[in-house]
């Protein structure tokens, strides 16, 4: 199965001079927690998340109309493409440790967004995922590798003498 069988085709979106009063409200109307950035060029050149907008105004001392998108979102875009299948879309995910991605046609034109929750909602009850569709197990594994917490290293301590 592709990505554009499963994603999101009319994605909320948001510019990089927004405010992040304005992304919120976005979010709230398109009931998601996820924006891709948009240039007035077209081109997608960051994301914003509901996390992200929390942190900024809970570190920022600043009311949230007075907060750039630009200042809060990730420039480090992970995209799949329309015609890529599902699984490499899930591959990408796991990799980038994300559960939505912006979906990118010709010229880097924003044409939708793929979520975890698109691809559980298409999931194959008991399927064995070697057919187009993706299988429970992938998607639970998928889950599983996404949201394990990353462990900070610690230094280990030398015996003193």
């Amino acid at each position: 199965m592709k990505v554009v069988d499963m994603m999101m085709g009319t994605p909320y979106y948001c510019r990089p001079d927004s405010n992040l009063g304005e992304a919120t409200e976005l979010m709230w109307r398109g009931n998601c927690g996820f924006l891709p950035v948009v240039a007035s060029a077209g081109n997608l050149i960051g994301v914003l998340t509901d996390r992200d907008i929390c942190i900024a105004l809970g570190t920022r001392g600043r009311p949230s109309g007075e907060v750039a998108v630009a200042d809060v979102m990730s420039k480090k875009i992970f995209s799949c493409a329309p015609d890529d299948d599902v699984h490499t879309a899930l591959a990408a995910m796991r990799e980038a440790r994300v559960r939505r991605l912006p979906v990118i046609g010709k010229g880097g034109a924003l044409v939708g967004v793929i979520s975890m929750d698109d691809v559980l909602l298409r999931a194959e009850a008991g399927g064995t995922g070697k057919t187009a569709g993706v299988s429970a197990d992938e998607i639970v594994n998928s889950f599983r590798t996404i949201n394990t917490p990353l462990l900070p290293v610690v230094a280990s301590k030398q015996a003193v003498a």
